[in-house]
């Protein structure tokens, strides 16, 4: 079902690049909750969230890393908080989906099928780092397989069914939209679902229009009225696929977990600078940026008054 109101997800930090990469990526709980709510007042309806270290900037799946951050955000915007399921693709499911699990939030990240998750490609661009981790994270890609099998799925869904989080669906290829539809025919996910189709990253489905229209149509034909979509578009084709996405009737992803560039060859210096990009994007298509509140009810959120933060 599409709407003239677009949902702007705004990704936060991740775990996928590293804190030698640029200057401008959120480490700390004090900067990722600050850049959370610069992306809300942006226009973000939702943001999605990962912690880190704050030393080294390494991926922290402990919900403890999590709740300075989370308690500011709630405290000072009406925003909806997603928290990551994915955290590190190098992460156990059980050490993955605990913040979730602690912190109930109205929406989690699900990663919808395994997959190679080819990083290694940064190495060309990016030559020296901070830490000894961040080089051996990227190398260690070449023989890495991203599991998220049936059985971690079930587990995941079965855990934070039970605290009425809705899911941000994340699928890289169209297997993962078979996968999806699957624990919808067992009910163990409930409609409107929330589909984030994701693009560009080695080892998905590439970034093309067609490959776009591809996956729409896949959905459309498995899902039918009962989804809500999104797009994301990994590095450079951040910008080029939440256009096509949005004039196709869907929702956008942007963020510093996805894309470090505001345009070629230049840094985006702040995830709000992203939302304000592609918010352009949106409104030049005539249609309009939904609220946190208008999101919810699209979504059927059960409301930032239900969360454990």
């Amino acid at each position: 079902m599409a709407s003239d109101k677009v949902i702007i997800t705004c990704a936060i930090t991740g775990s996928i690049h590293t804190p030698s990469m640029s200057p401008h990526l959120p480490v700390t709980a004090q900067e990722i909750a600050e850049s959370a709510l610069g992306a809300a007042e942006a226009g973000a309806a939702i943001v999605h969230l990962h912690a880190r270290n704050p030393e080294d900037g390494r991926p922290d799946q402990s919900p403890e890393a999590f709740e300075p951050f989370l308690r500011v955000i709630k405290q000072s915007s009406n925003v909806v908080v997603n928290l990551t399921t994915g955290g590190s693709p190098y992460m156990p499911v059980e050490e993955r989906i605990r913040p979730a699990s602690v912190w109930k939030p109205e929406v989690a990240s699900l990663n919808m099928g395994s997959m190679n998750f080819g990083l290694f490609p940064m190495l060309k661009r990016f030559k020296e780092f901070k830490h000894d981790w961040e080089p051996a994270m990227l190398e260690g890609s070449h023989d890495l397989v991203f599991r998220n099998s049936f059985k971690d799925i079930r587990y995941a869904l079965e855990t934070l069914n039970e605290t009425n989080t809705r899911y941000e669906f994340e699928c890289y290829d169209t297997s993962h939209l078979h996968n999806l539809h699957y624990f919808y025919q067992e009910g163990l996910v409930k409609a409107p679902l929330f589909i984030q189709t994701v693009f560009g990253l080695l080892g998905g489905i590439g970034p093309s229009p067609e490959e776009v229209l591809h996956m729409k149509r896949t959905a459309d034909r498995l899902f039918g009225d009962d989804y809500r979509w999104s797009v994301l578009g990994a590095g450079r084709s951040q910008m080029p696929i939440a256009a096509i996405g949005a004039a196709m009737g869907g929702n956008v992803r942007v963020g510093l977990e996805d894309s470090l560039w505001l345009g070629k060859g230049q840094f985006a210096k702040t995830n709000a600078d992203q939302v304000l990009q592609v918010r352009k994007i949106i409104e030049g298509l005539g249609l309009s940026v939904a609220t946190p509140d208008e999101a919810r009810e699209i979504l059927q959120l059960k409301g930032g008054d239900q969360v454990a933060f």
